[in-house]
Protein backbone atom coordinates (compact mmCIF):
# COMPACT_ATOMS: atom_id res chain seq x y z
CA UNK A 1 0.00 0.00 0.00
CA UNK A 2 1.50 3.43 -1.03
CA UNK A 3 1.75 5.81 1.77
CA UNK A 4 2.12 8.52 -0.23
CA UNK A 5 2.42 9.77 -4.03
CA UNK A 6 1.63 12.85 -6.47
CA UNK A 7 -2.27 12.18 -8.13
CA UNK A 8 -2.73 12.50 -11.58
CA UNK A 9 -5.63 15.67 -12.46
CA UNK A 10 -8.93 14.14 -12.86
CA UNK A 11 -9.07 15.19 -17.06
CA UNK A 12 -6.74 17.71 -18.55
CA UNK A 13 -9.51 19.58 -20.62
CA UNK A 14 -11.52 21.94 -18.75
CA UNK A 15 -14.63 23.56 -20.03
CA UNK A 16 -14.80 27.40 -19.57
CA UNK A 17 -18.95 28.65 -18.91
CA UNK A 18 -19.72 25.55 -20.24
CA UNK A 19 -18.57 26.41 -23.86
CA UNK A 20 -14.77 26.94 -24.14
CA UNK A 21 -12.28 24.13 -23.92
CA UNK A 22 -9.47 25.16 -21.69
CA UNK A 23 -6.74 22.27 -21.89
CA UNK A 24 -4.12 22.19 -19.36
CA UNK A 25 -1.25 21.15 -21.82
CA UNK A 26 -1.51 24.77 -23.56
CA UNK A 27 -2.31 26.90 -20.97
CA UNK A 28 0.99 26.15 -19.30
CA UNK A 29 2.89 26.29 -22.62
CA UNK A 30 0.91 29.78 -22.85
CA UNK A 31 1.85 30.97 -18.96
CA UNK A 32 5.47 29.84 -19.70
CA UNK A 33 5.56 32.20 -22.75
CA UNK A 34 4.79 35.19 -21.18
CA UNK A 35 6.79 34.46 -17.63
CA UNK A 36 9.43 34.58 -20.31
CA UNK A 37 9.29 37.64 -22.03
CA UNK A 38 7.99 39.41 -19.05
CA UNK A 39 11.44 38.55 -17.12
CA UNK A 40 13.45 38.59 -20.78
CA UNK A 41 11.91 42.37 -21.17
CA UNK A 42 13.04 43.00 -17.24
CA UNK A 43 17.02 41.86 -18.05
CA UNK A 44 16.76 43.69 -21.18
CA UNK A 45 16.24 47.19 -20.10
CA UNK A 46 18.74 45.98 -17.57
CA UNK A 47 21.30 45.52 -20.27
CA UNK A 48 20.37 48.91 -21.55
CA UNK A 49 17.35 48.22 -24.54
CA UNK A 50 14.42 49.45 -24.60
CA UNK A 51 10.99 47.99 -23.16
CA UNK A 52 8.84 46.21 -25.50
CA UNK A 53 11.68 45.07 -27.61
CA UNK A 54 12.03 41.33 -26.28
CA UNK A 55 7.86 41.05 -27.01
CA UNK A 56 8.14 42.40 -30.59
CA UNK A 57 11.06 39.87 -31.23
CA UNK A 58 8.96 37.09 -29.98
CA UNK A 59 6.15 37.01 -31.82
CA UNK A 60 8.52 35.69 -34.54
CA UNK A 61 10.20 33.70 -32.44
CA UNK A 62 7.18 32.06 -30.37
CA UNK A 63 5.42 30.74 -33.48
CA UNK A 64 8.53 29.59 -35.13
CA UNK A 65 9.50 27.92 -31.97
CA UNK A 66 5.92 25.96 -31.55
CA UNK A 67 6.25 24.89 -35.35
CA UNK A 68 9.74 23.67 -34.82
CA UNK A 69 8.94 21.65 -32.00
CA UNK A 70 5.83 19.64 -33.17
CA UNK A 71 7.83 19.12 -36.49
CA UNK A 72 10.81 17.45 -34.10
CA UNK A 73 8.14 15.51 -32.10
CA UNK A 74 6.90 14.08 -35.51
CA UNK A 75 9.82 13.22 -37.30
CA UNK A 76 11.46 11.49 -34.38
CA UNK A 77 7.62 9.90 -33.18
CA UNK A 78 6.37 9.10 -36.46
CA UNK A 79 4.97 5.68 -36.00
CA UNK A 80 2.67 7.19 -33.72
CA UNK A 81 1.06 9.18 -36.61
CA UNK A 82 2.21 7.70 -39.75
CA UNK A 83 2.29 3.66 -39.01
CA UNK A 84 -0.69 1.67 -39.58
CA UNK A 85 -3.80 2.32 -37.47
CA UNK A 86 -2.51 5.57 -37.29
CA UNK A 87 -4.52 8.97 -38.28
CA UNK A 88 -1.92 11.19 -40.02
CA UNK A 89 -4.14 13.99 -39.10
CA UNK A 90 -3.22 14.04 -35.17
CA UNK A 91 -0.31 15.14 -36.56
CA UNK A 92 -1.38 18.19 -36.39
CA UNK A 93 -3.07 17.99 -32.66
CA UNK A 94 -0.54 20.39 -30.83
CA UNK A 95 -3.03 20.68 -27.69
CA UNK A 96 -2.94 17.09 -27.45
CA UNK A 97 0.83 16.93 -26.31
CA UNK A 98 3.76 16.53 -27.84
CA UNK A 99 6.80 19.07 -28.24
CA UNK A 100 10.60 18.64 -29.20
CA UNK A 101 12.28 21.07 -27.04
CA UNK A 102 15.57 20.55 -29.37
CA UNK A 103 13.02 21.76 -32.59
CA UNK A 104 11.59 24.64 -30.84
CA UNK A 105 14.94 26.15 -29.74
CA UNK A 106 16.33 25.65 -33.39
CA UNK A 107 13.39 27.15 -35.18
CA UNK A 108 12.67 29.47 -32.58
CA UNK A 109 16.49 31.06 -33.29
CA UNK A 110 15.49 31.34 -36.93
CA UNK A 111 11.49 33.36 -35.88
CA UNK A 112 13.90 35.20 -33.56
CA UNK A 113 16.82 35.79 -35.86
CA UNK A 114 14.44 37.52 -38.55
CA UNK A 115 13.19 39.79 -35.33
CA UNK A 116 15.85 40.75 -34.56
CA UNK A 117 17.09 41.80 -37.82
CA UNK A 118 13.84 43.62 -37.94
CA UNK A 119 15.16 45.95 -34.74
CA UNK A 120 18.63 46.00 -35.46
CA UNK A 121 19.36 44.20 -32.26
CA UNK A 122 22.05 41.13 -32.06
CA UNK A 123 20.91 37.85 -31.66
CA UNK A 124 23.12 36.52 -29.16
CA UNK A 125 22.31 39.78 -27.22
CA UNK A 126 18.72 39.26 -26.86
CA UNK A 127 19.60 35.49 -26.46
CA UNK A 128 21.40 36.19 -22.92
CA UNK A 129 18.69 38.38 -22.08
CA UNK A 130 16.26 35.59 -22.90
CA UNK A 131 18.01 32.50 -21.81
CA UNK A 132 16.68 32.37 -17.79
CA UNK A 133 13.18 33.24 -18.75
CA UNK A 134 13.24 29.90 -21.43
CA UNK A 135 13.96 28.20 -18.96
CA UNK A 136 11.48 29.15 -16.31
CA UNK A 137 9.08 28.37 -19.64
CA UNK A 138 9.90 24.93 -19.73
CA UNK A 139 9.65 24.51 -16.13
CA UNK A 140 6.37 25.31 -16.28
CA UNK A 141 5.37 23.68 -19.82
CA UNK A 142 6.40 20.15 -18.14
CA UNK A 143 2.71 20.15 -15.85
CA UNK A 144 1.72 20.37 -19.44
CA UNK A 145 3.10 16.34 -19.02
CA UNK A 146 0.86 15.73 -15.26
CA UNK A 147 -2.25 17.14 -17.07
CA UNK A 148 -1.78 14.87 -20.00
CA UNK A 149 -0.43 12.12 -17.76
CA UNK A 150 2.79 11.15 -19.92
CA UNK A 151 6.44 10.73 -20.38
CA UNK A 152 6.93 9.37 -16.89
CA UNK A 153 9.83 7.63 -15.45
CA UNK A 154 9.94 3.93 -14.75
CA UNK A 155 8.00 2.43 -12.09
CA UNK A 156 8.48 3.07 -8.22
CA UNK A 157 7.44 3.25 -4.56
CA UNK A 158 8.77 6.56 -3.55
CA UNK A 159 6.68 8.44 -1.59
CA UNK A 160 6.71 11.17 -4.11
CA UNK A 161 5.83 8.69 -7.48
CA UNK A 162 3.15 9.63 -9.96
CA UNK A 163 0.47 7.73 -9.94
CA UNK A 164 -1.18 7.36 -13.19
CA UNK A 165 -4.90 6.49 -13.43
CA UNK A 166 -5.38 6.46 -17.43
CA UNK A 167 -2.45 5.32 -19.81
CA UNK A 168 -1.91 6.24 -23.00
CA UNK A 169 0.70 4.79 -23.92
CA UNK A 170 -0.51 1.34 -23.21
CA UNK A 171 1.13 0.80 -19.70
CA UNK A 172 -0.73 -0.38 -17.08
CA UNK A 173 -1.36 2.25 -14.47
CA UNK A 174 0.24 2.29 -11.37
CA UNK A 175 2.90 4.24 -10.14
CA UNK A 176 5.64 5.75 -11.46
CA UNK A 177 8.74 8.27 -11.65
CA UNK A 178 7.50 11.74 -12.04
CA UNK A 179 10.08 12.79 -14.39
CA UNK A 180 7.96 16.12 -15.13
CA UNK A 181 8.64 17.04 -12.03
CA UNK A 182 12.45 16.15 -12.21
CA UNK A 183 12.82 18.23 -15.19
CA UNK A 184 10.91 21.18 -14.23
CA UNK A 185 12.68 21.54 -10.81
CA UNK A 186 16.06 21.26 -12.68
CA UNK A 187 14.95 23.82 -14.96
CA UNK A 188 14.21 26.39 -11.93
CA UNK A 189 17.82 25.46 -11.09
CA UNK A 190 19.07 26.52 -14.56
CA UNK A 191 17.46 29.69 -15.01
CA UNK A 192 19.23 30.59 -10.70
CA UNK A 193 22.53 29.43 -12.10
CA UNK A 194 21.86 31.24 -15.44
CA UNK A 195 20.84 34.35 -13.52
CA UNK A 196 23.71 33.73 -11.17
CA UNK A 197 26.66 33.47 -13.78
CA UNK A 198 25.30 36.10 -15.52
CA UNK A 199 25.84 38.84 -12.66
CA UNK A 200 29.22 37.32 -11.54
CA UNK A 201 30.67 36.80 -14.43
CA UNK A 202 29.45 39.25 -17.16
CA UNK A 203 28.40 36.84 -19.51
CA UNK A 204 27.97 38.58 -23.33
CA UNK A 205 28.07 37.28 -26.90
CA UNK A 206 25.57 34.93 -26.19
CA UNK A 207 27.32 32.66 -23.05
CA UNK A 208 24.52 33.04 -21.12
CA UNK A 209 22.10 31.23 -23.66
CA UNK A 210 25.13 28.89 -24.28
CA UNK A 211 25.36 27.92 -20.31
CA UNK A 212 21.48 27.43 -20.38
CA UNK A 213 21.91 25.11 -23.02
CA UNK A 214 24.53 23.07 -21.46
CA UNK A 215 22.86 22.93 -17.90
CA UNK A 216 19.51 22.04 -19.39
CA UNK A 217 21.20 18.88 -21.55
CA UNK A 218 23.22 17.97 -18.68
CA UNK A 219 19.88 17.34 -16.59
CA UNK A 220 17.82 16.15 -19.71
CA UNK A 221 20.66 13.75 -20.26
CA UNK A 222 19.98 11.74 -17.09
CA UNK A 223 15.66 12.44 -17.22
CA UNK A 224 15.44 10.99 -20.31
CA UNK A 225 17.48 7.56 -18.97
CA UNK A 226 14.24 7.21 -16.83
CA UNK A 227 11.59 7.94 -18.86
CA UNK A 228 9.94 4.21 -20.42
CA UNK A 229 7.81 5.96 -23.05
CA UNK A 230 8.59 4.68 -27.03
CA UNK A 231 11.64 6.04 -28.60
CA UNK A 232 13.89 5.50 -31.15
CA UNK A 233 17.65 4.09 -30.04
CA UNK A 234 20.62 4.07 -30.87
CA UNK A 235 23.84 2.42 -29.30
CA UNK A 236 21.99 0.91 -26.44
CA UNK A 237 20.68 4.75 -25.63
CA UNK A 238 17.26 6.93 -26.61
CA UNK A 239 17.95 9.64 -29.42
CA UNK A 240 17.38 12.62 -27.13
CA UNK A 241 19.98 11.19 -25.06
CA UNK A 242 22.77 11.16 -27.74
CA UNK A 243 21.14 14.97 -28.70
CA UNK A 244 21.95 16.09 -25.28
CA UNK A 245 25.63 15.17 -25.29
CA UNK A 246 26.35 16.41 -29.05
CA UNK A 247 24.39 19.77 -28.18
CA UNK A 248 25.71 20.26 -24.40
CA UNK A 249 29.26 19.72 -26.00
CA UNK A 250 28.55 22.11 -28.77
CA UNK A 251 27.33 24.47 -25.78
CA UNK A 252 30.56 24.20 -23.91
CA UNK A 253 32.88 25.01 -26.66
CA UNK A 254 31.21 27.90 -27.74
CA UNK A 255 31.20 29.11 -24.29
CA UNK A 256 35.19 28.68 -24.10
CA UNK A 257 36.03 30.07 -27.65
CA UNK A 258 33.52 32.99 -27.35
CA UNK A 259 35.29 34.35 -24.05
CA UNK A 260 38.77 34.27 -25.60
CA UNK A 261 37.10 36.18 -28.72
CA UNK A 262 35.10 38.29 -26.91
CA UNK A 263 35.42 38.86 -23.24
CA UNK A 264 32.53 40.60 -21.13
CA UNK A 265 29.50 41.79 -22.70
CA UNK A 266 28.32 44.08 -25.43
CA UNK A 267 28.34 47.84 -25.01
CA UNK A 268 25.36 48.56 -26.83
CA UNK A 269 22.37 45.89 -27.40
CA UNK A 270 20.09 48.17 -29.11
CA UNK A 271 20.97 50.93 -31.24
CA UNK A 272 19.34 54.06 -30.69
CA UNK A 273 18.26 53.16 -27.16
CA UNK A 274 18.94 56.53 -24.82
CA UNK A 275 18.34 56.46 -20.81
CA UNK A 276 15.21 57.62 -20.88
CA UNK A 277 13.96 54.20 -22.45
CA UNK A 278 15.61 52.05 -19.02
CA UNK A 279 13.58 51.41 -15.84
CA UNK A 280 14.66 50.82 -12.65
CA UNK A 281 15.71 47.64 -13.57
CA UNK A 282 18.35 49.77 -15.42
CA UNK A 283 19.96 50.76 -12.52
CA UNK A 284 21.00 46.83 -11.91
CA UNK A 285 23.86 47.88 -14.29
CA UNK A 286 25.55 49.93 -11.91
CA UNK A 287 24.65 47.95 -8.86
CA UNK A 288 27.60 45.78 -9.96
CA UNK A 289 30.34 48.55 -9.82
CA UNK A 290 32.21 48.85 -6.45
CA UNK A 291 32.86 51.70 -4.80
CA UNK A 292 36.66 52.46 -6.10
CA UNK A 293 35.56 52.50 -9.31
CA UNK A 294 32.46 55.15 -8.89
CA UNK A 295 35.61 57.13 -7.11
CA UNK A 296 37.62 56.57 -10.05
CA UNK A 297 35.23 57.24 -12.63
CA UNK A 298 34.18 60.81 -10.91
CA UNK A 299 37.97 61.83 -10.55
CA UNK A 300 38.76 61.23 -14.48
CA UNK A 301 35.58 62.87 -15.35
CA UNK A 302 36.65 65.68 -13.35
CA UNK A 303 39.89 65.34 -14.87
CA UNK A 304 38.87 65.62 -18.59
CA UNK A 305 36.62 68.58 -17.30
CA UNK A 306 39.36 70.43 -16.32
CA UNK A 307 41.94 69.47 -19.42
CA UNK A 308 39.37 70.64 -21.47
CA UNK A 309 39.40 74.16 -19.70
CA UNK A 310 43.65 74.56 -20.14
CA UNK A 311 43.66 75.66 -23.59
CA UNK A 312 41.15 78.54 -23.52
CA UNK A 313 42.86 79.42 -19.84
CA UNK A 314 46.27 79.07 -22.05
CA UNK A 315 44.55 81.43 -24.97
CA UNK A 316 42.93 84.14 -22.73
CA UNK A 317 46.41 84.68 -21.19
CA UNK A 318 48.18 84.92 -24.38
CA UNK A 319 46.04 87.76 -25.11
CA UNK A 320 46.67 89.89 -22.33
CA UNK A 321 49.97 89.48 -22.74
CA UNK A 322 49.52 90.65 -26.21
CA UNK A 323 47.40 93.61 -25.14
CA UNK A 324 50.39 94.78 -22.65
CA UNK A 325 52.45 94.97 -25.33
CA UNK A 326 50.61 97.20 -27.56
CA UNK A 327 49.85 99.20 -25.25
CA UNK A 328 53.39 99.80 -24.71
CA UNK A 329 54.72 99.94 -27.31
CA UNK A 330 52.07 102.84 -27.67
CA UNK A 331 53.22 104.47 -24.62
CA UNK A 332 57.00 104.43 -25.70
CA UNK A 333 55.32 106.10 -29.09
CA UNK A 334 53.69 109.04 -26.92
CA UNK A 335 56.60 109.88 -24.86
CA UNK A 336 59.21 109.81 -27.93
CA UNK A 337 56.81 112.25 -30.12
CA UNK A 338 56.30 114.41 -26.76
CA UNK A 339 60.34 114.71 -26.47
CA UNK A 340 60.78 115.56 -30.52
CA UNK A 341 58.64 118.60 -30.12
CA UNK A 342 59.89 120.05 -26.82
CA UNK A 343 63.40 119.87 -28.51
CA UNK A 344 61.80 121.55 -31.89
CA UNK A 345 60.21 124.22 -29.32
CA UNK A 346 63.45 125.04 -27.89
CA UNK A 347 65.61 125.40 -30.76
CA UNK A 348 62.56 128.04 -32.01
CA UNK A 349 63.09 130.05 -29.08
CA UNK A 350 66.96 130.14 -29.53
CA UNK A 351 66.93 131.24 -32.94
CA UNK A 352 64.58 134.13 -32.12
CA UNK A 353 66.93 135.23 -29.38
CA UNK A 354 69.88 135.21 -31.66
CA UNK A 355 68.15 137.09 -34.21
CA UNK A 356 66.76 139.71 -31.86
CA UNK A 357 70.51 140.67 -30.64
CA UNK A 358 72.04 140.77 -34.22
CA UNK A 359 69.38 143.56 -34.31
Amino acid sequence: MEIAYIPSPSRGVYELFGVIPLRGYAFCIIIGVFVAVWLGNRRWIARGGRPGTVADIAVWAVPFGLVGGRLYHVITDYQLYFSEGQDWVDAFKIWEGGLGIWGAIAFGAVGAWIGCRSRGVPLPAWADALAPGIALAQAIGRWGNWFNQELYGRETDLPWALHITSSTDGRVPGYYHPTFLYESLWCIGVAVLVIWADRRFKLGHGRAFALYVAAYCAGRFWIEAMRVDEAHHFLGMRLNEWTSIVVFLLAVLYIVLSARRRPGREEVVEPGASDGDTDDDGAAVKLDKKPEEEDSETKDSEGKKSDAGKPEDKKSEAEKETLEKETAEADSGSSESETADSSSSAEAKDEEAESAKKA
